[in-house]
């Protein structure tokens, strides 16, 4: 009977010096620069995907409750919210009876044997008053009033959190937005006496913002917000630069994969606004008849956030086509080949960068084609991308010409014709 070798025994023919080599060789694959490189690359990635899965909040937040133009606008389009403007229309006629006696009032305009009829009168007034004041708040007049107190108080908040002005105190750092002539046209709508309005006490009219006491807390945060909105982009787009540099021979899989991180990014973003959507709306909605202008407010308060995501989406897609584009499929290759004669010359290839761009702009899918920063950024990456992809058609199809050159379809489809061939 033959013997069974042990499992674990060596083989005869085994070689000693064979396995050492073997060993040797796997651990040069292991400890090569271009290996660790490599994995470096893939942390490099994730920690800018990261840093970016912040920035859109921090910009965000830095957009809507620093910049006044931001928030006037916001707050426009919040007035003009029907569900909304039942809210406010509530909200001041509750004010209006909480702080007058309108009973009396109205009990000291009729006549002796009228005035037992002043409850019921009253009673009906409320509900008229409130239907009166959605009508008034739906006036572009009473807009227009919103507008400038939303615009004042904004421009009080900000002299107060950069410690500017007589309000840079923290004793006289409380901040309100004040409602008394929007409280004034209701009041006329009515056909109640206006010495009503002087009788409300000051805080009846007004909303407040920001408290004396938490002046030092809002001060604290302004700093931090204007440091993390840029840095944490600019982080992330310098890691993502770092990542496609080091990658050498991979940088069009990198490029890819930095497409993928913004489209990721973005994704995740709008996830997380509609679970936090959900949550706020949830804790601030007493009563079911305020869920709807809860949940409009959230909506219209946070679209420039769902605008950031979107925008991130859609460059990363950009991003991802481009990678595709300089990819080795016969039709980005059958692609390159045909616009080869025209887009290795440069003012063929900066000229259909700039045709981009310009379509871009007249899109204007996401708010930053508004801005100077974000628009020069783009630019200079369209320009930059343009520059690399004509480099590599120059590369790759050094004797293609004008002149002579079969038309751009003709050549798609034989790359696509030969890619069947060969299948």
């Amino acid at each position: 009977m033959a013997d069974r070798m042990h499992p674990l025994a060596v083989p005869a023919a085994a070689s000693p010096r064979c396995d050492a080599v073997e060993l040797t060789a796997l651990l040069g694959v292991l400890l090569s620069p271009v290996s660790w490189i490599h994995h470096y690359i893939v942390v490099v990635v994730v920690i800018g995907a990261i840093l970016a899965l912040l920035s859109p909040f921090a910009i965000w937040a830095k957009r809507q409750l620093l910049e006044t133009d931001t928030w006037v606008d916001t707050s426009t389009e919040l007035l003009q919210d029907e569900a909304i403007q039942d809210a406010v229309a509530n909200f001041l006629v509750d004010e209006l009876y909480a702080n007058v006696d309108v009973e009396s009032e109205i009990s000291a305009q009729l006549p002796q044997q009228l005035q037992p009829l002043a409850g019921p009168l009253s009673g009906g007034l409320r509900q008229v008053a409130t239907r009166a004041a959605e009508r008034v708040l739906a006036e572009p007049k009473v807009q227009d009033l919103w507008e400038s107190a939303n615009r004042a108080a904004h421009e009080e908040l900000i002299a107060v959190v950069e410690n500017e002005g007589e309000f840079a105190s923290t004793g006289g750092g409380t901040v309100t937005l004040n409602l008394g002539q929007i409280l004034d046209q209701l009041v006329s709508e009515l056909g109640l006496p206006q010495e009503l309005v002087s009788k409300l006490p000051p805080e009846a009219a007004n909303l407040e913002i920001l408290k004396a006491d938490q002046l030092g807390a809002a001060q604290t945060g302004v700093d931090i917000l204007k440091t993390l909105a840029w840095v944490l982009l600019a982080l992330a787009i310098l890691l993502w630069a770092a990542a496609i540099w080091l990658a050498e021979d991979r940088r069009r899989e990198t490029l890819r994969a930095v497409g993928f991180a913004f489209i990721v990014v973005g994704a995740l973003v709008l996830i997380l606004h509609r679970a936090a959507g959900n949550a706020v709306v949830a804790s601030l909605s007493d009563v079911a008849s305020s869920e709807e202008a809860v949940d409009h407010t959230w909506t219209i308060g946070t679209s420039q956030l769902t605008d950031i995501a979107k925008a991130a989406v859609l460059y990363g897609i950009l991003i991802v086509i481009a990678a595709w584009l300089a990819g080795p499929t016969r039709l980005a290759t059958g692609i390159r080949d045909g616009i080869a004669p025209w887009y290795r010359e440069p003012r063929f290839a900066f000229g259909a960068a700039a045709a981009v761009l310009l379509v871009l702009f007249w899109w204007d899918p996401t708010p930053g084609t508004h801005r100077l920063v974000p628009s020069l950024l783009l630019i200079v990456l369209v320009a930059i991308g343009a520059e690399f992809l004509r480099r590599e058609i120059v590369r790759e199809f050094p004797a293609r010409t004008t002149s002579g050159s079969a038309g751009f379809v003709q050549t798609v489809a034989a790359h696509l014709r030969e890619g069947r061939g060969q299948a």
